[in-house]
């Protein structure tokens, strides 16, 4: 059976913004054509970030799967870990502020910023 690397940005045990991938099983159609089951979405939105942009640090506020159309996308974890994302490359952002938690941005969230010489442009699908 094949199946689709989901990477994922998420709130782990410590409050703290990590990545993971997951695999969605491809266990549908034909060998032609392996398709996964059909997930219910909440609608979608096109994001065009200009050359320059970041954003400081802030969690998820729905979980989202993000599609990077044109450009490139850094996202910055605590600690400086980060990961850029090119055209054709996604991740489902899923880094929620814990329940009961005030944001705080030297523990919370992510960051995120346009990368190179092109404007960023992005589609964001709510899950």
């Amino acid at each position: 059976m094949s199946s689709f690397t989901q990477i994922v940005l998420y709130t782990d045990t410590d409050g703290r913004a990590r990545f993971r991938e997951e695999q969605i099983p491809l266990n549908e159609g034909t060998p032609q054509s392996m398709l996964s089951e059909v997930f219910a979405s909440g609608g979608y939105q096109l994001r065009m970030s200009p050359v320059g942009f970041r954003s400081s640090f802030h969690c998820t506020g729905a979980p989202q799967w993000c599609f990077i159309l044109q450009g490139q996308m850094e996202i910055g974890l605590q600690g400086g870990v980060s990961r850029v994302f090119g055209p054709g490359q996604h991740f489902h952002s899923a880094d929620l502020l814990p329940e009961g938690a005030t944001f705080d941005p030297a523990v919370h969230g992510h960051w995120s910023r346009q990368v190179g010489p092109d404007p960023l442009i992005t589609l964001f699908v709510r899950g």
